[in-house]
């Protein structure tokens, strides 16, 4: 006979290990640019069933990421783009779908197409931003974009960047770290979503809560084995007596 805590505790163990995974991800990516803290949220419930009044098991709630921006750092290298406001940079994979994404440390290619660290294209009202042979990029707050070559004074028009506002509840975190929307985010305003050309948004992630978080979380999965100790010492004892009561 084995005590329905077991089964309880258990569930609880098993969730303590996916919100350890969840921050030992964050803590990993506490480097990472434009990274959200991901959140991992649980809610009790009450087993039914007889005899099980006062046990309560716990469920995974809808998990997501945090909303709050990280801090803008300055860098100097016009290849680095930072958004001053809640909007998101559209790019596009390799495979040619869409993703958005706040990571703004972008690399030119050998055809002149500014991408992500991971390959996908920035992306402009009209397609890839692509700049001619021999040129740098000079990125407007409003998301102009003018390539400009050395010792121009002036540059040329080329592009103007595709930015988007998007509710966080809409948006899935992909492998790649990219995000995906579950419908068509709206374009941005460019008064209210700003352009900072020689910057990077940082990790939104806090080191020091993510390390509090790490410990009560590695406290809740101990204290949750030791219930299931507990429970398979109750089941041997209560065994042992229906034995001897025989």
């Amino acid at each position: 006979m084995i005590d329905r805590m077991v089964f309880t505790a258990m569930a609880g163990a098993r969730n303590a290990v996916d919100q350890l995974a969840v921050t030992t991800n964050n803590l990993a990516n506490a480097g990472t640019p434009g990274f959200r803290e991901q959140l991992a949220a649980f809610r009790a419930v009450a087993v039914r069933g007889d005899g099980a009044p006062t046990r309560v098991s716990s469920v995974d709630s809808t998990p997501g990421f945090s909303s709050v921006g990280g801090r803008v750092e300055q860098t100097g290298n016009p290849l680095d783009l930072a958004l001053e406001g809640d909007g998101w940079f559209s790019v596009k994979r390799p495979d040619g779908s869409a993703a958005y994404t706040r990571a703004g440390r972008l690399v030119l290619d050998a055809t002149g197409v500014l991408r992500t660290a991971g390959g996908a294209a920035l992306q402009g009202e009209s397609g890839d931003v692509q700049l001619p042979p021999g040129s740098l990029p000079v990125v407007g707050g409003d998301g102009v974009v003018y390539a400009r070559r050395e010792g121009e004074t002036t540059g040329t028009r080329i592009a103007q960047l595709r930015i988007v506002r998007a509710d966080p509840g809409a948006l899935d975190r992909g492998f790649d770290g990219l995000y995906e929307s579950r419908r068509q985010p709206a374009l941005a305003d460019p008064a209210a979503v700003r352009v900072r050309q020689g910057a990077a948004e940082a990790s939104n992630v806090s080191v020091s809560d993510a390390m509090v978080q790490l410990i009560a979380q590695s406290r809740l999965f101990e204290l949750s084995m030791q219930l299931v100790k507990n429970g398979d010492q109750n089941a041997r004892s209560a065994n042992q007596l229906i034995s001897a009561s025989r």
